[in-house]
C-alpha cells in the first residue's frame, strides 16, 4: 500500500472555508481508480494557522503515478484558484512495510 500524505497550513481567516471545500474535494479524489480510503486529521498547529493533513491510500506506486500525472494538476489549480496564497501544501510519499496493533 502506498500512502500519499498532503499537509496544508491553511491561514486562520479561511479555514472553515478551506475544511469546506476539502471534503467534496477528497471524495473527488476517492473516484480516481486506485484510491482506497483516506483520513483527515488536523495537527496541532502554528500561530494563526490551521494545519490539515491528508493520508491518502492508494493500491499500487502505478495508482500514484496515474493520478498524479493525470489529475493532479487540475485539483491542485482548484485550491490555488479558490484559496491563492491564504494556504502552502507539502507532499510525501510513504509504502507500508508492516502493520501493527490492528
Amino acid at each position: 500500500m502506498i500512502v500519499y500524505e498532503v499537509r496544508a497550513s491553511v491561514e486562520d481567516g479561511v479555514a472553515a472555508a478551506y475544511r469546506e471545500w476539502l471534503a467534496p474535494h477528497i471524495a473527488e479524489i476517492l473516484a480516481i481508480p486506485g484510491f482506497t480510503g483516506a483520513e483527515l486529521l488536523v495537527e496541532d498547529g502554528e500561530a494563526g494557522r490551521t494545519v490539515y493533513c491528508v493520508r491518502y491510500h492508494l493500491a499500487d506506486r502505478g495508482a500514484l503515478e496515474t493520478y498524479l500525472r493525470d489529475h493532479a494538476p487540475r485539483l491542485r489549480a482548484d485550491g490555488l484558484a479558490r484559496f491563492g496564497g491564504r494556504f502552502s501544501a507539502s507532499r510525501r510519499v510513504s509504502e507500508l512495510v508492516a502493520e501493527y496493533g490492528r
